[in-house]
């Protein structure tokens, strides 16, 4: 009799929830209607103007019209759009093989660090 009562509750719990969009849409998503361009080593950056996460695998540095978009070889578990991404360099360029990591909103202490690779422009 018990798991009659739980069963219907999990379906309808279940059948709420809303579907998560996967990394790859999100990517599309940020980079639609852009083409790429010859990817660098480096990108100059300004106080003012911060990278974002996209996903667990890439972070973006937006100046004007250009989209700079970096794949990690693999996912940084500390990446995510909600959290505050702590750049590790020296100058005002960004680079191949500076180290990113990220802390949640309220966080002492910031999660493990993922070394960039080269940014590719999107126009």
């Amino acid at each position: 009799m018990r798991t009659t009562i739980v069963l219907p509750a999990i379906a309808a719990i279940t059948a709420c929830a809303v579907p998560v969009e996967r990394n790859d849409d999100i990517l599309a998503q940020a980079l639609a209607g852009r083409t790429a361009g010859a990817a660098q080593r480096c990108v100059s950056t300004t106080p003012s103007q911060n990278i974002r996460v996209i996903d667990s695998r890439h972070v973006a540095y937006e100046n004007g019209r250009t989209l700079w978009v970096n794949t990690l070889l693999a996912n940084c578990p500390s990446l995510d759009p909600h959290n505050l991404v702590i750049v590790e360099r020296g100058g005002s360029e960004i680079c191949r093989g500076d180290r990113v990591r990220a802390a949640e909103p309220g966080a002492i202490i910031a999660g493990p660090t993922c070394n960039l690779q080269d940014w590719v422009p999107y126009r």
